[in-house]
């Protein structure tokens, strides 16, 4: 394995679960469905409810600390993205974030329209834009390749016109893994007079990306899958957001943070959000010179993939050579994030039953890409068995897995 440029044991140290006495020798492959919480999160969502768990925004100083600890949360996960804090909305989670601004959109768009959704994706992004169709909305699906599961930009070419309002994508699927070209999809999109609506929850735990450099028009990711608390946060470009019909209160339409999130999300947990960065800025303070940025969010994403990529490799040089196994997606590390899909003749659940026999957490199923489990010829209910980890795991707990792997793996 080629040398990493975090050390994992002094990135291990912010989070108290590598200290858990009942986590002891076992292996977390399970983190495309939730990470571990960092401890820079957990303090502060202690302090919230110890100290200002009461309504924010009041006249007394508790209250005033409880507002100002949740504005703190706005400015520094748009700094990390590197937008203005008004493109940030907080939201219950991400599938809840994508049905209320489905509905915004329902009430926005026009019978005739035309919105282009694809394939790869989990279903909160792509089932909430579906259900336009019932009101007149042209959908057109960019289909996967069946054999790859890759999204080919030729293929998004052939869709796209001046019809077209938005494309929405993922960063990568949760499944395939692959990374797609997000900056070259919003060009497209916006050469024709169309917005992009990404999906981060996939790529978000490898990294904070830069949306200004990415150029689109709405992205979103679960917190709680990058080290954070359960919520969905979703960047809006302001003046989409202030143009699509207000889904809260109606007296509250004037103010952005209220219109796209009516169900009223966790203070505390707004709150806690802000430590996400703070544990990113200590990412880029371990990683010294090693890896380059312009500032700490952008060499925090390059340390991260980077360790990432020299984690995967001797994973997938382990899975290449294994007859009986179907990898989703590339198999070349620098092409992917670290969530890899195995295809078994057996389901994937019932493999991922007995890796846990060899201390490795592991899950199986479709995860909800039921429809690209479909495009690639799987059985939606017999399933992949999904391996997926992040920084924070070691060389010796990838070695752990492939120990696993080759007692269970016919």
């Amino acid at each position: 394995m080629t040398s990493l440029p975090l050390d994992p044991a002094r990135i291990r140290a912010q989070f108290p679960a590598f200290s858990e006495p009942s986590l002891q020798g076992q292996a977390f492959f399970e983190n495309a469905g939730g990470s571990y919480t960092a401890q820079a999160v957990l303090t502060k969502l202690d302090h919230y409810y110890r100290a200002t768990k009461l309504q924010p925004y009041g006249f007394y100083p508790a209250s005033q600390a409880a507002g100002a600890a949740m504005d703190l949360s706005f400015e520094r996960i748009a700094q990390a993205l590197n937008v203005s804090s008004d493109w940030i909305h907080f939201g219950p989670s991400s599938s809840i974030n994508t049905y209320v601004l489905g509905k915004a959109f329902g009430e926005h768009f026009q019978s005739g329209d035309a919105i282009i959704v694809t394939n790869q994706d989990h279903e909160a992004n792509t089932g909430a834009w579906r259900k336009l169709a019932s009101l007149g909305i042209e959908v057109r699906e960019w289909a996967v390749d069946s054999q790859t599961g890759r999204l080919s930009l030729d293929a998004l070419d052939a869709l796209l016109d001046a019809k077209v309002r938005f494309v929405a994508a993922p960063h990568c699927s949760n499944v395939v893994g692959e990374i797609n070209p997000v900056a070259e999809i919003a060009a497209r999109a916006k050469a024709v007079g169309a917005r992009t609506i990404i999906d981060g929850v996939s790529y978000a735990p490898h990294g904070l990306p830069d949306l200004a450099a990415l150029g689109v028009d709405i992205y979103f990711f679960s917190a709680y899958k990058v080290f954070g608390p359960h919520q969905g946060i979703m960047a809006v470009r302001p003046e989409l957001a202030m143009a699509l019909p207000n889904q809260g209160h109606f007296f509250n339409d004037a103010k952005p943070r209220y219109r796209l999130t009516p169900a009223g999300p966790d203070h505390a947990q707004i709150a806690a959000s802000s430590g996400i960065a703070d544990y990113l800025e200590t990412v880029a303070e371990i990683a010294g010179n090693s890896v380059p940025g312009d500032n700490a969010f952008r060499r925090a994403h390059a340390a991260m993939r980077a360790q990432e990529v020299a984690l995967s490799a001797p994973l997938l040089d382990y899975l290449r050579q294994k007859n009986t196994v179907r990898i989703i997606g590339p198999a070349d590390p620098e092409l992917r994030a670290p969530t890899i899909a195995l295809l078994l003749d057996e389901p994937g659940a019932a493999v991922a039953a007995r890796l846990a026999n060899h201390g490795v957490m592991a899950g199986g199923g479709h995860f909800y890409a039921w429809r690209l489990m479909q495009a690639l010829g799987i059985e939606p209910n017999h399933g992949v068995l999904r391996l997926s980890f992040t920084h924070y795991t070691t060389p010796a707990e990838i070695n752990q897995l492939i120990t696993a792997l080759d007692a269970e793996l016919k």
